[in-house]
């Protein structure tokens, strides 16, 4: 299923009677947490409490290690902020490799019983042609078709019951073709941003964030 929606401006507020689920950034490559304190802060003028909000610094984010390797951060992160707020399960908002890194760790590292909802913000699920500029290990595993993506997406239904968005725009410039940035198989929204690293600080993303983990978990 592709539910294709255009994103919107306004700001959902989190009802004071139910205690947010905590929420995990996790950043794309060469960015940092310091990227998503903007993001991090709109949530908290949305209800949620700062205490349950964590962005991850992966280190090294530079496409050095292999993508398998940050996930295993990834993984630590979420485990340290159920264990800080006593969740059962937390919601993850994820940018570009960070998508991917997420992703790992939720198919092959048992992480998925652990995620509510997965939001991906340009995550380079199909790959780009870009990667190929750059000879890093993270870079040569978002080249189209390479052997880590033909693995990641084999799996028709690969997220169980978390429930997954997929956000991206026609004008990504870095995800080339913008098209890779699709997932089947998730609820998508299409948002008409220029450029890559616009997508984790423009207003509309991140009302659409606030809406989609405000909403009540279904039943």
């Amino acid at each position: 299923m592709l539910a294709t929606l255009t994103g919107c401006a306004t700001l959902p507020a989190v009802r004071a009677s139910n205690e947010p689920v905590p929420v995990l950034f996790v950043p794309g490559t060469d960015d940092n947490a310091n990227r998503l304190h903007p993001m991090l802060d709109t949530f908290v003028a949305a209800g949620w409490p700062r205490d349950r909000l964590h962005a991850v610094d992966l280190y090294p984010n530079n496409g050095q290690l292999p993508i398998e390797a940050i996930s295993y951060q990834v993984g630590r992160a979420a485990e340290a902020l159920r264990r800080r707020t006593h969740a059962e399960r937390v919601d993850v908002v994820a940018f570009s490799q960070g998508a991917l890194s997420t992703r790992y760790w939720m198919q092959a590292l048992g992480g998925q019983p652990h995620v509510r909802r997965f939001v991906s913000i340009s995550g380079p699920h199909q790959g780009t042609w870009l990667a190929y500029l750059r000879r890093d290990p993270a870079l040569e595993q978002m080249r189209p078709e390479s052997p880590f993506l033909r693995e990641l997406n084999r799996r028709e239904k690969p997220f169980g019951d978390t429930e997954v968005f997929c956000f991206w725009t026609p004008l990504d410039g870095v995800i080339f073709p913008a098209e890779n940035s699709r997932l089947p198989g998730t609820h998508e929204r299409v948002f008409h941003v220029p450029f890559h690293p616009t997508m984790i600080t423009h207003p509309e993303v991140i009302s659409a964030a606030i809406e989609v983990l405000a909403s009540p978990t279904t039943p």
